[in-house]
């Protein structure tokens, strides 16, 4: 078997904003269905958005609807990448620990209230960065 494109689907009620959040993230664009929105970036799939009228969001960590899957996104410039974020809509979950022996994370919610994470190396580790 070979697999040509791999892509995470999130469900979402709103198709625009949760496509839209995506390609800003990942610097690409949308190709909208009626029921599906698929963002690529220089022409490959990577994210698609299923559209699910009663969609819930997951409420991080532990709450009765729980996440099913997240990404993980490791940037090279978190204070860029976390001011990036918060601008297309993402809400701030979990702040970084600080953890000094390896690297490090924050949680963040797209606007569907799917979370995911910007992690970093320590020696790119941010300079008081809160919600």
């Amino acid at each position: 078997m070979r697999v040509r494109y791999q892509v995470v689907a999130f469900d979402a009620a709103d198709l625009a904003a949760e496509s839209a959040f995506w390609a800003g993230v990942l610097g690409g664009q949308v190709e909208a269905e009626s029921d599906w929105h698929m963002v690529t970036v220089d022409g490959a799939p990577r994210i698609g958005v299923q559209l699910a009228p009663d969609h819930v969001p997951p409420e991080w960590p532990d709450g009765p609807t729980r996440q099913h899957v997240h990404l993980d996104l490791w940037v090279e410039d978190f204070a860029e990448a976390h001011e990036h974020v918060r601008s297309l809509g993402a809400t701030l979950l979990k702040e970084a620990e600080g953890n000094a022996s390896g690297d490090d994370f924050q949680v963040y919610a797209d606007p569907a209230g799917h979370p995911f994470c910007l992690c970093w190396l320590p020696a790119a580790q941010p300079t008081g960065q809160t919600g």
